[in-house]
């Protein structure tokens, strides 16, 4: 009998250190030298929504409809001079206005990995040093005038009247 009680308080003590043990491990995150250098330390930018008239042959054809997240160190963003909110709309601007870098006319074309890097270094080259880390899409989309024009009449158009019992299509 008394085996019975030792042998039964044994497997519970195992249990609960098993149990404890897998909690403990668990709750601890696996993070790698390279995980800790681009998360820790770096803030996140969250940019406003930012409409930009996509001009083609002298007309405005749609916009472009875009919120970035940028990282950067937290250092460095408390020492410019000017919110980076405005670096960043000033940017997009200057490349999608000025610059032309997605062509609107093929816009199906369009080379994400190629515009995250451009936005980034053109930020860090007109700051003059690397401050923004990395670049990160939360929302883009770009909308034609004719889908406008087609959301706006829409938005125009009464509601049909309601159905009444018994009418039949």
């Amino acid at each position: 009998m008394i085996k019975l009680v030792i042998t039964g308080v044994w497997i519970c003590g195992v249990t609960l250190a098993s149990v404890y043990f897998a909690l403990q491990t668990a709750s601890k995150p696996v993070e790698t030298q390279e995980q800790a250098d681009f998360f820790g330390g770096l803030d996140y930018v969250r940019s406003d929504l930012i409409s930009i008239p996509a001009i083609f042959e002298g007309q405005v054809r749609g916009y472009f409809i875009t919120r970035l997240v940028y990282t950067a160190e937290p250092e460095v963003l408390n020492s410019l001079t000017l919110p980076p909110h405005v670096l960043i709309t000033d940017q997009l601007y200057t490349l999608l206005v000025g610059n032309r870098v997605i062509d609107f006319s093929r816009v199906e074309e369009f080379d994400l990995e190629a515009f995250r890097a451009v936005v980034r270094d053109g930020l860090n080259e007109k700051l003059g040093r690397k401050v923004f880390h990395e670049v990160l899409v939360e929302q883009m989309e770009f909308i034609t005038k004719a889908e406008i024009r087609d959301r706006e009449r829409r938005r125009r158009l009464p509601p049909p009247p309601p159905k009444t019992v018994g009418e039949s299509n």
